[in-house]
């Protein structure tokens, strides 16, 4: 063994050693499949192994890695949570995602763990969602697919942008802002 080849054999021994921890996987059926916690905003999703990103993403095992289900349902949350007047109550339900982008194995090995974003690779999120007023009566409701076919030709900021999910959080600003800012807004 030479010198140079020590500090990749490390490498590797650390990878393998600390993958089986780092690497989640999203459609485990043991983790839960909605927020906890007190909020105005509930939101639960149904189960990831259905959800377009994984079954169609170009690599299943790599689509399940992280915890990008649960960072999604959290800015849901977080964003949605600014826009309620108090007493108001949300509740989202995620029935699909699609992030943007798309894993191609067809360009080797060493790229097949790569997520490529192009605008043929649109971000997709498919929801259910209840509006409440401070009474309990129901002030929207509906399915929502939300699309951002152009997503790649707003602004900059969201380019620049080094979140692995600025697109699909763009989707949601989107739906808060054009579909549930006017109803609250008439209140």
């Amino acid at each position: 063994m030479n010198r140079r080849s020590l500090p990749l054999l490390l490498a590797a021994a650390l990878t393998a050693i600390a993958s089986p921890v780092l690497a989640r996987d999203v459609t485990d059926p043991e983790l839960p499949r909605s927020l906890t916690g007190d909020s105005p905003v509930a939101v639960q999703w149904t189960d990831p192994e259905a959800f377009s990103d994984i079954r169609h993403s170009g690599n299943r095992w790599e689509a399940r890695r992280g915890n990008w289900v649960v960072q999604i349902a959290q800015y849901v949350r977080q964003r949605a949570e600014r826009e309620l007047p108090p007493g108001t109550t949300l509740d989202v339900t995620i029935r699909d995602i699609r992030r943007a982008g798309m894993y191609e194995p067809w360009r080797g090995p060493q790229m097949d763990h790569v997520r490529v974003i192009k605008d043929h690779y649109p971000p997709r999120i498919d929801l259910d969602f209840v509006l409440r007023d401070s009474a309990g009566a129901v002030v929207a409701d509906g399915a929502r697919e939300l699309r951002d076919m152009g997503f790649l030709s707003r602004s900059a900021g969201a380019a620049m942008n080094s979140d692995a999910l600025r697109y699909e959080k763009q989707l949601i600003d989107d739906w808060l802002r054009r579909d549930l800012r006017p109803v609250i807004a008439q209140r």
